[in-house]
């Protein structure tokens, strides 16, 4: 009775490491850091960007739409820089103190991007720095302005400089 006992009691833990054994070693996905919408996000300084994106219908003129985090007790100047022919273009917002600050939406500041040899689909490199030095680089999606979910977000129109 003993040996029979012994082998079901064996049986079962066999079984059960059997199963469950990967479990110990799996990593935890919902403890991963991931960005759960079309946008990227980066820290840099005190500072956070949350869900960038670039969206417009001509990769020649694109409106950045993002959050940015500001959890320290005063305004800071967000610098936006990316490159046009080899030059830096710098563009600037402030993100209000302790709290989040939107970008680009309706009823919103807004930014547009121009001037990129992208196209709609890509991965478009920008810089975002503080005045306290931090810097980092974010290679941030294009999308089509089109589309039903971002149509509110997209330029209503394009600025065509003089070219003389």
């Amino acid at each position: 009775m003993k040996n029979r006992w012994a082998a079901a009691t064996a049986l079962a833990a066999a079984l059960m490491l059997g199963t469950t054994a990967c479990t110990f070693s799996a990593e935890i996905a919902t403890q991963k850091d991931y960005d759960p919408s079309d946008g990227v996000s980066t820290e840099f300084g005190e500072l956070s960007v949350y869900n960038a994106m670039l969206i417009g219908e001509d990769p020649d003129a694109l409106n950045l739409v993002m959050t940015v985090f500001n959890p320290t007790d005063s305004v800071r100047r967000v610098e936006v820089q990316w490159f046009v022919d080899g030059e830096r273009v710098t563009e600037s917002i402030f993100a209000e103190a302790s709290g989040l600050t939107s970008v680009g939406g309706p009823d919103q500041p807004s930014l547009l991007v121009t001037g990129l040899d992208t196209v709609i689909g890509g991965l478009v490199p920008l810089y975002f720095s503080t005045n306290t030095g931090s810097v980092s680089e974010l290679l941030v999606p294009t999308l089509r302005g089109d589309l039903e979910e971002y149509d509110e977000y997209a330029p209503e129109f394009v600025v065509v400089p003089d070219e003389e």
